[in-house]
């Protein structure tokens, strides 16, 4: 049986409606499990998610409350965005799996990934996390708290943190034995918690990776088979959202490469995703899927999605 990882994209646990309560989390999380279960009767997979919207929260709590009690850091922020959405990813796929007759378990594995200390991304900030503000808000609050911030992809304005490349999976062995022994693993999640080698010892450091390359990164050190990207988006466009906009049914590295250089893709949204489906590809991955999760089901028949090979 083919092993697939399957990155789930934030979309899947919150959309720009939501208020991002746990109910609405939840009711996303269950959306998503039903949109794409017959998946596990065919595969082995391994989900991995992004926290973008979660971690923001989950600094803010921590920034607004910090005269209580003692902030943390943003990489233990991350670990704790990796067992929140891992719960809510957990509760609902158990449900469904229980629901549809599927004999799978479902595990979070609290993951690190190896990044390089001296990684020019912790001079140069650039992945987006928590809410969308204002030009406004989003200047007052970079004077007041140090933040470093940049319009978003046209949808607002946000705070940027450091983004290192991901170099190696830590728990990548763990996770191969727990897909080898028939679980679903949920794992990298929003990228993984960032770790650097010091002196013989790994440490953790503030930054987030970004949750496609740290899937790529878990494909080839797992050997995986294909990866898909579940997004907002039922397929890839050139010349998205202008009058010229033209859907890609399936490409080649080499297209890939060329449509990345001429500009039709935005670094904060499916930029990191073709880079991505690059990298697993070159490194023994067969073919990429790019698709939304209500597009599952036809991108397989061959009716949606964009499918990328070597």
């Amino acid at each position: 049986m083919e092993t697939i990882v399957l990155a789930v994209g934030g979309n899947a646990l919150l959309r720009p409606e939501d208020k991002g309560t746990a109910d609405d989390q939840f009711k996303r999380a269950k959306e998503t499990a039903e949109n794409i279960y017959p998946l596990f009767e065919k595969y082995e997979i391994v989900i991995t998610h992004g926290n973008g919207p979660q971690v923001g929260a989950i600094l803010l709590q921590n920034e607004n409350s910090k005269k209580i009690v003692p902030p943390m850091p943003l990489d233990v922020c991350g670990a704790m965005s990796q067992g929140e959405i891992g719960y809510f990813l957990e509760q609902s796929f158990h449900n469904i799996f229980e629901k549809k007759g599927i004999i799978k378990k479902i595990v979070t594995v609290l993951t690190r990934v190896i990044v390089d200390e001296n990684d020019p991304a912790f001079k140069n900030p650039t992945k987006p996390i928590g809410p969308f503000y204002t030009k406004e808000e989003a200047r007052k609050l970079a004077k007041e708290r140090g933040w470093t911030v940049i319009e978003d992809s046209g949808r607002g304005w946000r705070r940027v943190v450091p983004s290192p490349d991901p170099l190696e999976i830590v728990e990548k062995d763990v996770i191969r034995k727990i897909i080898d022994s028939g679980y679903v693993a949920i794992a990298v999640g929003g990228g993984g918690i960032p770790v650097i080698k010091k002196d013989g010892k790994l440490v953790g450091v503030e930054g987030v990776i970004d949750k496609d390359l740290a899937s790529a990164t878990l494909g080839k050190d797992i050997k995986a088979d294909k990866m898909f990207i579940l997004t907002s988006v039922d397929r890839v466009y050139l010349n998205f959202g202008t009058e010229k906009q033209k859907g890609i049914d399936e490409m080649s590295i080499k297209e890939a490469e060329k449509y990345m250089k001429e500009g039709h893709f935005k670094k904060g949204s499916m930029y990191p995703k073709i880079l991505a489906a690059i990298r697993f590809l070159r490194t023994g991955g067969k073919s990429v899927l790019i698709t939304s999760p209500e597009k599952v089901q036809d991108a397989m028949d061959g009716k949606s999605g964009t499918w990328i090979y070597p």
